[in-house]
């Protein structure tokens, strides 16, 4: 698919999610409330972004409050929606759970708007990252001239559905991001950075280009064997860990917008919704931490890293 077509794909894609997910909202406005947690995180503010995250103060909202706040955040796509001190760089995250009575008409209308939607999210980001042909670093520049202001993260969040869970508890998770590349895949990156010939504050374009240029350098010199990983580290972020005692399973979801719990008529109980507790990094206790190999760090901007 071709650029204009693509653009044209993009605003289409985006309408549609826009008026699944208010449909969405009109109908868990109609269904009997059971309960609602959300769990309110603190606002990062323009400027604090790449601050350390030690500690995480959770504020707990119930009820009415907490199902409107969900329901509202759900559609909280742009950057105008948030004050303007808040950074549009930050993820914002809205843990918790929406828990509704539902019959089986009503839960399979929901499901149905539900998987709309979230097929949606998924086109939205195949026609940014795949169908555009626009390279990452020119990502931003095709999405906010149709559709200024987009927050694409919360674009692309999926919703998840729950069916007659038995109980439903919070954590944190707290882990890095390893992937394998190959030396190949890493110069055919800087190379077309270097060739995209642009200026990445806070370097002018010459001293860009200079820099990139001694990391193909450095990359070129390592041997083709060489075992590469990218060891991005991820930020704290909720989880929920979901208990059905039928099967005798739990699953465990990341968790950045309110789960929406269906309790279908006939279900034996309510769940057993849990509470967030505050972050505190220094009292984080690792179940199981396996040993790495040690690694060696060869781009610090790219995370990139070498096996000793």
């Amino acid at each position: 698919m071709n650029k204009y077509l693509s653009i044209e794909s993009l605003t289409t894609c985006f309408k549609k999610q826009e008026e699944r997910l208010a449909e969405l909202v009109r109908l868990l406005m109609n269904y009997p409330l059971i309960s609602a947690r959300v769990f309110e995180l603190p606002k990062i503010e323009k400027g604090e972004e790449h601050e350390q995250v030690t500690e995480i103060m959770v504020n707990l909202l119930e009820g009415n409050e907490a199902l409107h706040l969900g329901l509202h955040f759900y559609q909280k796509l742009f950057i105008h929606h948030n004050n303007p001190n808040i950074s549009s760089k930050a993820a914002s995250r809205l843990p918790g759970a929406l828990c509704f009575s539902v019959n089986h008409q009503q839960y399979k209308e929901a499901i149905k708007v539900i998987d709309e939607i979230n097929i949606l999210k998924k086109e939205l980001e195949n026609i940014v990252t795949q169908e555009s042909g626009v390279s990452k670093e020119q990502r931003f520049e095709f999405v906010h001239e149709h559709l200024r202001g987009l927050i694409t993260l919360n674009a692309y969040r999926t919703i998840t559905p729950l069916l007659n869970p038995d109980s439903i508890h919070f954590g944190w998770a707290n882990k890095n991001i390893i992937n394998k590349v190959t030396k190949q895949q890493i110069l055919e990156r800087l190379e077309k950075s270097y060739n995209a010939g642009r200026a990445v504050p806070p370097y002018s374009r010459e001293q860009w280009s200079a820099l990139v240029e001694l990391e193909i350098t450095d990359i070129q010199k390592l041997p083709n064997d060489v075992v590469l990983k990218i060891k991005r580290p991820v930020k704290v972020q909720p989880i929920t860990r979901v208990w059905y005692s039928d099967i005798q399973k739990q699953v465990q979801y990341a968790c950045p917008v309110p789960v929406i719990v269906f309790c279908v008529e006939g279900s034996k109980t309510n769940p057993k919704i849990g509470v967030l507790s505050n972050y505190n990094a220094n009292v984080i206790k690792h179940r199981h931490k396996p040993k790495a190999k040690p690694l060696e760090l060869v781009i610090p901007r790219l995370h990139l890293y070498k096996e000793l």
